[in-house]
């Protein structure tokens, strides 16, 4: 058998490997003189620049996930009825989810939901039917975080299973606890003595861990960025470290004993070097430490921030970016939000759909196939080392704010710091949407006033009415179990505080609340109110500032229908369109034209609307026009970049005169 003759490749010699050079002469001629930095270089919220082109990187070796493979599809447990909670479980556990994630009444992440289960009974029945040792178990942090681990602890010796056998992430955080209630149930160090004590009893039960996690979500939720986010998780970790070891627990036995549980938001390119990152500054405080670095036990849920109540169903895009970040990652759990989150508690319809988005990326996508997709792109692998060089600084930052045997992050929360960073962070993002520089599509931009409601359970938030017992110290874990298992009820007295510290809680808020609001005061209008489009000249000379228009105009929630015009030769009817004004019903009319015919008719068009009887804006900038339109009766000008918010406002204001009275 002979061999093929080698091909012939001559031809490549006309096609030369591209430069960067090349590229950037190629793109200054399509800029003709434009600022190439303004145009097409981009910058993140915390400075970091990001290039339109990057060469490819040489990557170095990474850590990675502790086991390769399929990365666990986590649901969520968090109907406050144990038999409803069991059902909407079961059905995602039958469906494909292999992980459950249990959050109890007065949990941050319940949403004012959350599981009712005032003892191991009420438990066992939310899990009844549930095979504890064929899927992971992960309790979200809570104020009751340790009594909720040991309530757990008592089910499984209820049920006479192994502990050993079992994958459970027990999920106490009393920091980020503390960060998003304000308060912690006592001094530093007795948590800490706390925190030891409930594991060394869970740990002599056979259980493996991991005990602490390292939630993120509250930082996030109030604003942080992404190397903010990864600065507090690390200081976090490094205080649970210190606590632990100073409870005579070895640091690589404390080092085991911590999870970390991470936001995957819809920025692809962020959230994927985030999490990459995150690997790499963890195994960095490992090697402090004199540790051989472990893998990081890191979950990953998808952005609440990111979830809008308008359009709902966009939020479906916005988990399936997240979810496929966050495997691409390498997260080793990912919990979806249902899209229906932010409206109520998700139905069974909108639990399917959230685990399906991961069903379908691992299944169909394949997307856990390669262990780092991301490595050797020139555009992540800059981008991840950016993160850890400006994550490790957060770090450092918070670290030097500790005082008074307070670790960094506590003593910056108590003292405001944290707060006060992120309120400068919420504030600057606030801008950023509200002069839609980051549009939330279906909110404020290319909203839908047609939209038809969605499904969501009809169940009543849950109200905890328990008063402390501030009596005395916490019962050791062994008793604690042992009241719980023999049917005693949860008391808030169970972790009674002694000295506890107080700060001021941080927020938690979604990014599309501002154009929400003003949706929801149109909506509760007797009719919806409406702005006229005072369009001039031919169709082609009008549409595309009639187009912007009425997009502002309906994120707000005011109709604002564009006709055909009022063309007529060269110029406009201005009796005609005068006339349409005053049988619309408006209050406010917006001229909507081309430059040209502003400079030719929009003075008497202004005019004509003024005197019949309308307040008058005008659509784009007016330039050299500006003092003339003024004059004529134009009261404001909208344009993009202008504050959305506040034109919406205003607008409102005119429209339903209620609101300004």
């Amino acid at each position: 058998m002979t061999s093929a003759p080698d091909p012939d490749l001559s031809f490549m010699s006309a096609f030369p490997a591209p430069t960067q050079e090349a590229w950037r002469a190629a793109v200054d001629k399509v800029l003709k003189g434009g600022d190439f930095e303004k145009r097409l270089v981009g910058h993140t919220a915390d400075g970091i620049r990001i290039e339109p082109l990057y060469a490819a990187a040489s990557p170095s070796a990474r850590p990675l996930r502790g086991e390769a493979g399929r990365w666990q599809v986590a649901t969520r447990l968090d109907h406050p009825d144990p038999a409803e909670a069991q059902k909407l479980a079961l059905a995602d556990l039958e469906g494909g989810a292999n992980a459950l994630t249990i959050a109890f009444a007065g949990a941050r992440a319940a949403r004012g939901y959350g599981l009712v289960a005032e003892d191991v009974a009420a438990l066992d029945a939310a899990l009844d039917n549930a095979m504890l040792d064929l899927i992971q178990l992960r309790l979200d942090p809570a104020p009751e975080g340790r009594v909720n681990a040991l309530l757990l602890a008592a089910l499984v010796n209820r049920r006479g299973l192994s502990p050993e056998a079992l994958s459970i992430d027990f999920g106490m955080d009393p920091i980020g606890v503390f960060a998003g209630t304000g308060g912690l149930a006592a001094s530093w160090s007795e948590i800490g003595r706390r925190l030891a004590t409930t594991i060394r009893a869970l740990k002599a039960r056979g259980f493996k861990g991991p005990f602490v996690t390292v939630d993120t979500r509250p930082w996030h939720e109030a604003g942080a960025s992404e190397a903010q986010e990864l600065g507090y998780g690390l200081a976090t970790a490094i205080a649970y470290l210190r606590a632990l070891e100073a409870e005579g627990f070895s640091l690589e036995e404390a080092r085991d004993a911590i999870s970390f549980t991470l936001v995957a938001d819809t920025d692809e390119f962020q959230t994927i070097a985030k999490l990459r990152a995150a690997r790499l500054l963890w195994a960095r405080i490992q090697g402090a430490c004199g540790l051989t670095p472990a893998p990081m036990i890191l979950h990953a849920e998808t952005a609440w921030r990111s979830l809008t109540r308008r359009d709902p169903w966009v939020n479906l895009l916005r988990g399936t970016v997240a979810t496929f970040s966050a495997g691409i990652g390498g997260a080793d759990g990912v919990t979806v939000q249902p899209f229906t989150a932010a409206l109520g508690l998700a139905d069974g319809f909108a639990r399917r759909i959230a685990r399906n988005t991961q069903l379908v990326l691992l299944e169909e996508a394949n997307l856990w196939r390669v262990a780092d997709p991301a490595a050797g792109s020139g555009g992540f692998e800059t981008l991840t080392q950016a993160l850890c060089e400006q994550g490790w600084a957060q770090m450092q930052a918070v670290e030097r704010e500790a005082k008074d045997g307070r670790p960094g992050i506590l003593a910056a929360l108590t003292a405001g710091t944290v707060q006060t960073v992120l309120e400068r962070q919420r504030d600057a993002r606030a801008r950023a949407i509200a002069t839609r520089r980051e549009p939330i599509t279906g909110t404020s931009e290319f909203p839908n006033l047609k939209e038809a409601a969605v499904a969501v359970l009809d169940v009543a938030p849950v109200r905890l009415t328990k008063s402390a017992d501030r009596s005395g110290a916490a019962p050791d874990p062994e008793t604690l179990i042992g009241r719980l298992a023999s049917g005693a009820e949860r008391q808030e007295g169970l972790i009674a505080p002694l000295d506890g510290l107080r700060a001021q809680s941080l927020p938690s808020h979604r990014l599309a609340e501002p154009f929400e609001a003003l949706r929801d005061q149109a909506d509760a209008a007797a009719d919806r109110p409406v702005v006229f489009l005072a369009t001039l000249g031919p169709v082609a000379e009008f549409t595309a500032r009639a187009g912007f228009a009425r997009n502002l105009f309906e994120a707000g929630g005011l109709a604002a229908a564009v006709g055909d015009g009022f063309a007529q030769g060269g110029g406009t009817d201005l009796a005609a369109l005068a006339a349409a004004f005053t049988a619309s019903g408006a209050r406010l009319a917006c001229l909507c034209g081309s430059d040209a015919a502003y400079a030719a008719e929009g003075v008497a068009a202004a005019q004509a609307l003024t005197a019949a009887g309308a307040t008058v804006w005008l659509a784009g900038r007016p330039g050299e026009l500006a003092a003339a339109m003024n004059e004529a009766g134009v009261r404001s000008f909208i344009y993009a970049g202008c504050d959305a918010v506040a034109v919406l406002t205003e607008a409102l204001a005119i429209a339903l005169p209620t609101l300004s009275n």
